[in-house]
């Protein structure tokens, strides 16, 4: 690994191996305390974050790295001075970047002209850091990965995108449910599906609620990111049907409810499911820490 980007750049053994060390931070902390000792991780983000800069911030003080935190309101990437100007001036002093922006280009664009590893925090494309938190967390629960059904319920989005690629490599069977004009990326789900029949996994994809099968999770993400330009009751107009409430999942007899938040209660999924006993959304947001500190020590060791 050098950099990453998107799940899919990823091999089979690499995400496993990322997962197995995830698990190994997290169980045993204490041997990790020196991991990025002496080293310094430049966070650039063009997005406001809950998680994602907490857990990387949290995360990196534990391995024994220093973080740097720097905004839009620092200077826009590509804005003030080119995106390649950013890349190699903090590569002069900084171990990795780790980048939260609009454009997936952009995250490629310093990955291009940086000469340290990069981490893609967020892009419109895609989420990797969540989605191999994803996958930690269901790793907890199932022994085997390639045995799991998960569904993603809503709008078809990057996150979407990664938990496609992750299950795809990990032979999981996913579908995907959205509203017709929704779906994720044409070409994302063509690359999805190659992969997924090279593992022994499958991608399915349905408009059709009606037609969900048995799963082990349902996972959720906002409707509200979708309708930048939309009002929330048109929104909800669409999308109401494809709401996550406790008929969905004892018609799927899904044990597990899954969400990358921020969740609003009520529209994309019921207080009696996010807040049931089989919601994940906590386990998942703790386990951005741990999967990203297992990138960090991978890119950095």
């Amino acid at each position: 690994m050098e950099h990453f980007l998107s799940i899919n750049q990823l091999s089979q053994q690499q995400l496993l191996d990322l997962l197995t060390l995830a698990k190994q931070i997290k169980a045993n902390p204490s041997e990790y305390r020196k991991a990025l000792d002496g080293k310094s991780v430049v966070m650039l983000f063009e997005k406001p974050s809950l998680r994602t800069r907490v857990s990387f911030d949290i995360g990196i003080n534990k391995l024994g790295g220093h973080c740097l935190y720097l905004d839009q309101q620092n200077g826009a990437l590509g804005k003030r001075e080119p995106v390649s100007d950013f890349a190699g001036n903090i590569s002069c002093w900084a171990d990795a970047i780790v980048a939260r922006t609009f454009a997936h280009s952009t995250i490629e664009e310093l990955a291009e002209h940086g000469t340290v590893p990069v981490i893609n925090a967020l892009s419109d494309l895609y989420h990797p850091c969540q989605g191999l938190a994803d996958f930690l967390t269901l790793a907890e629960h199932f022994d085997d990965l390639s045995k799991v059904k998960l569904a993603y319920v809503g709008d078809g989005n990057n996150v979407t995108h990664s938990l496609m690629y992750g299950a795809a490599l990990l032979g999981c069977t996913m579908t995907v449910i959205c509203p017709p004009g929704h779906f994720p990326d044409g070409e994302v789900v063509l690359e999805a599906q190659r992969l997924a029949a090279q593992h022994g996994g499958e991608l399915i994809l349905t408009s059709d609620i009606d037609q969900i099968q048995a799963q082990d999770a349902i996972y959720a993400d906002t409707w509200i990111s979708m309708g930048d330009n939309a009002s929330l009751e048109d929104i909800q107009a669409k999308f109401a049907p494809y709401q996550v409430n406790q008929a969905l999942m004892t018609k799927a007899n899904a044990k597990f409810f899954m969400h990358c938040l921020p969740a609003y209660r009520g529209i994309e999924v019921t207080e009696e499911v996010i807040d049931g006993e089989g919601s994940l959304i906590l386990q998942q947001a703790e386990n951005r820490m741990h999967a990203q500190n297992a990138v960090l020590v991978t890119l950095l060791s």
